[in-house]
């Protein structure tokens, strides 16, 4: 099959699997299991069917001993007052309700759907250490628990974590046994004004604008696993696509690893590797013999296995992998993706579910967001003021989805040290952890930041950005996206007017739109690449779905058309003045699907399609001109 048939063919079967509406739970279940057949990353992902989210979590560093911990197993109380640790709630045998984890209280599968606010709570679940697990370490995996999480294993303390979309690890071994059973207890508060939120509604009880559902405690999978005590730790992965290298970084536990062996593969065959001294940041260059760049026509991905040795030469640990071969650069005013010059048509994914809340219900419905962008002819998402879990991110790689990372924004004043250094911490710990995803472009940390003390702002975004671009290099950074930028990579506006009107992205200084009332607590613009990420909003409520109820509630930027022909207009006719702005590098469409009360998607909240696929896609492909 040629290269031009197979892209064709991808994007049928995408647009079909649109436009068939949500699958039955078997039919992706066994969708899944074909796909994850071709990458043995993921072969330790069948597990449990009762066990909701039994996929292993973190599919760029997948070891074989683990055990799920998701499920109803767990118990749980509510901590309003925050007297727990005074009543020593750590020492719980059981809380008196149940919930299932990894589903936040405020969502219905949880179990619960406490929707108010909950100020603190505790849970407790039983642990079984399995008896082969004897000599090992044994961590307790959390790939995400909003905000302040206290650990505690048979009543002693074990980790304090501070940052709600960030994963965490804790050593427990000193506190376990091999063959025994534990008491596990998580304390959360998750009332602190300074905190990263997202679109978290922190004002009022119900949800209004475009301000959503809360999230509390636990929201993604927990885990356990053994891991040797001098496995390895991590390893960063930093593609040279124009050398046809990758260079390996890996940090190891403990200090009994001797050697350190890198297999490369491609379709299942070696193509590359070698076998180095154990060293803690000491990179080591693999050169494949088989060069096949990652890109979104193309999202080839190699296979990497790490395997960690004593001094004797016995493995004592393994680890299985992935990487893309490709490179973001800047050039001037344009962002170069394998050295061409890339044109983002993205769109704003918010990443909320009806019954999950921020926690995808299925493996499969992360992927299935995705296919949805791609069948309405997106080629990447600006993943807005949320931290996707990382099987989205595995998916967006493997599928050739290019995307943003981006925080869930503080929306305090930057002239508070407390809610500034809580932002840094987390955001520290995102970039580390998603370093190694080929389809993550560029960093966006912040989302219309507003100044009341220029000097403030200005040292924030500053700050941001130089701790962004210390941790990762690779990539460019939009310090913060939209109004106001002092540092930056990216020149990011938000201009929601209506064509055509929109023209004015062309009409200021430079050929670039800076929002008058943002430019005097802004930097003039340098000459960055030029990117409008966030236009349309534009409400559409399908006749089927219009009551009276839903006219008072749904939210949206400007006009309101009442028939889908109106629809297609207006967002052909903004599409199209974009696409012929000379300096434009990219635009981001708001957005992928309808948000709670936010009905400016063109899916609905449940993802059925709106509107006529097939006209979309038209609309949002379109090449723009002369790039």
């Amino acid at each position: 099959m040629s290269r031009a048939l197979q892209i064709e063919w991808r994007v049928s079967a995408v647009l079909l699997v649109a436009l068939a509406g949500v699958l039955t739970a078997t039919a992706q279940s066994a969708f899944v299991g074909q796909y994850d057949g071709m990458n043995k990353t993921n072969r330790v992902a069948v597990a449990d069917a009762a066990i909701p989210r039994p996929e292993y979590p973190r599919p760029q560093f997948v070891r074989g001993e683990w055990r799920n911990l998701n499920g109803d197993a767990w118990t749980f109380t509510f901590d309003q007052e925050r007297t727990g640790l005074e009543r020593k709630l750590y020492e719980s045998k059981g809380f008196d309700r149940k919930i299932v984890v990894p589903f936040a209280p405020q969502s219905v599968l949880s179990g619960i759907g406490h929707t108010d606010f909950i100020k603190g709570m505790w849970y407790h679940r039983k642990i079984e250490i399995p008896a082969g697990w004897a000599g090992k370490s044994i961590f307790l995996n959390f790939g995400a628990v909003d905000w302040e999480c206290e650990v505690f294993v048979d009543g002693r303390h074990a980790v304090l974590h501070h940052g709600g979309t960030s994963s965490f690890a804790v050593d427990v071994t000193r506190l376990v046994r091999p063959g025994g059973t534990h008491d596990l207890v998580v304390r959360v508060v998750d009332d602190v004004p300074l905190a990263p939120q997202g679109k978290q509604c922190m004002k009022r009880r119900e949800s209004y604008g475009c301000l959503y559902t809360r999230v509390t405690g636990i929201w993604q999978t927990v885990w356990m696993e053994a891991v040797d005590p001098s496995g390895l730790k991590t390893c960063r992965i930093v593609p040279d696509a124009e050398n046809g290298a990758f260079a390996f970084s890996p940090t190891f536990h403990g200090g009994g690893a001797a050697r350190f062996a890198v297999s490369v593969m491609a379709d299942g065959k070696q193509v590359g590797g070698g076998e180095w001294a154990a060293a803690d940041g000491v990179t080591f260059t693999v050169v494949p013999a088989v060069k096949r760049l990652w890109t979104p026509e193309d999202p080839f991905l190699y296979d990497i296995v790490y395997e960690v040795k004593d001094a004797s030469g016995k493995t004592i640990d393994r680890v299985e992998s992935y990487a893309g071969l490709r490179t973001v650069r800047v050039k001037g005013n344009r962002i170069l993706l394998n050295g061409k010059p890339f044109f983002f048509r993205m769109v704003l994914d918010q990443g909320y579910y009806p019954d999950g809340i921020w926690t995808a219900p299925s493996d499969a419905a992360l992927k299935r967001d995705i296919e949805l962008g791609l069948a309405a002819g997106f080629n990447g998402a600006r993943l807005h003021q949320k931290v996707f879990e990382e099987r989205y991110h595995y998916w967006a790689d493997r599928l050739g989805y290019v995307t943003w990372g981006e925080a869930a924004s503080w929306f305090g004043k930057e002239e508070e040290p407390a809610g500034a250094r809580n932002l840094l911490a987390e955001w520290t710990e995102i970039v580390q952890r998603d370093f190694n995803h080929p389809s993550i472009v560029a960093w966006t940390p912040l989302n219309e930041t507003h100044c009341k003390d220029t000097n403030a702002h200005r040292r924030a975004l500053i700050e941001i950005y130089n701790l962004t671009k210390a941790l990762d290099p690779t990539r460019p950074c939009n310090e913060s996206s939209g109004y106001q930028h002092w540092k930056t990579d990216i020149w990011s506006v938000h201009n929601y007017a209506r064509a055509p009107k929109l023209k004015e992205l062309d009409q200021g200084p430079n050929g670039v739109w800076h929002h008058p009332n943002h430019r005097p607590h802004s930097a003039e613009y340098g000459g960055q690449p030029y990117v409008n990420d966030e236009f349309g909003g534009i409400v559409y409520v399908p006749p089927e779905r219009r009551t009276e109820e839903d006219k008072k509630k749904s939210w949206g930027y400007g006009s309101r058309p009442n028939d889908p022909e109106r629809y297609y207009a207006l967002i052909k006719a903004e599409v199209d003045v974009q696409n012929a702005v000379p300096t434009l590098s990219g635009w981001c469409f708001t957005q992928l699907y309808d948000v709670e009360q936010e009905r400016n998607g063109i899916y609905t909240y449940d993802r059925t399609p709106k509107f006529d696929m097939k006209r979309i896609r038209e609309i949002f492909s379109a090449p723009a001109s002369g790039r």
